[in-house]
């Protein structure tokens, strides 16, 4: 039997990164437990409000966020908050399928459109790897606003 499972962040500023990935994968931040968003409502207002009410000190509102798939078929993805800096290369990191089916020239064209996207999001362009049939198609490798690096694939 497979297993569902949710990728995490360890963060500086979890909301921040939370919105940047957000954005990035047309993902949604949830609103708080028992609390029903109207259509456009501002989840992480919600959240504020529901945090006071529970009584989190207002210091801890921003030690954890997180964002889901709207059509809930890809990972949850959960940023919490952590006192140390990244010092090295990520273990684990994010292929963001940016070009699906393409190859060649399309494909790069459409990861550079994809990368310039994400940059003006916040990401930073790390380098490009040309393509190199038939082990590799090409892609592109980012780094999100806090230095995680991904994969523009």
């Amino acid at each position: 039997m497979s297993r569902d499972f949710q990728v995490t962040f360890d963060a500086h500023d979890p909301r921040a990164l939370s919105i940047f990935w957000r954005d990035a994968l047309g993902y949604f931040i949830p609103g708080p437990p028992g609390v029903e968003l109207p259509e456009g409502a501002d989840p992480l207002a919600a959240w504020d409000q529901a945090l006071e009410r529970f009584g989190v000190p207002k210091d801890q509102w921003n030690s954890r966020s997180a964002i889901e798939d709207p059509e809930g078929r890809h990972p949850r993805i959960f940023f919490q908050q952590v006192p140390e800096d990244k010092v090295a290369k990520n273990r684990l990191h994010l292929d963001v399928r940016a070009a699906p089916g393409l190859d060649g020239d399309e494909r790069m064209a459409a990861l550079e459109a994809e990368c310039e996207r994400l940059v003006a999001l916040g990401a930073k362009r790390l380098y490009r790897d040309e393509p190199a049939p038939p082990l590799s198609a090409g892609f592109i490798v980012m780094a999100d606003p806090e230095g995680n690096e991904f994969c523009l694939d």
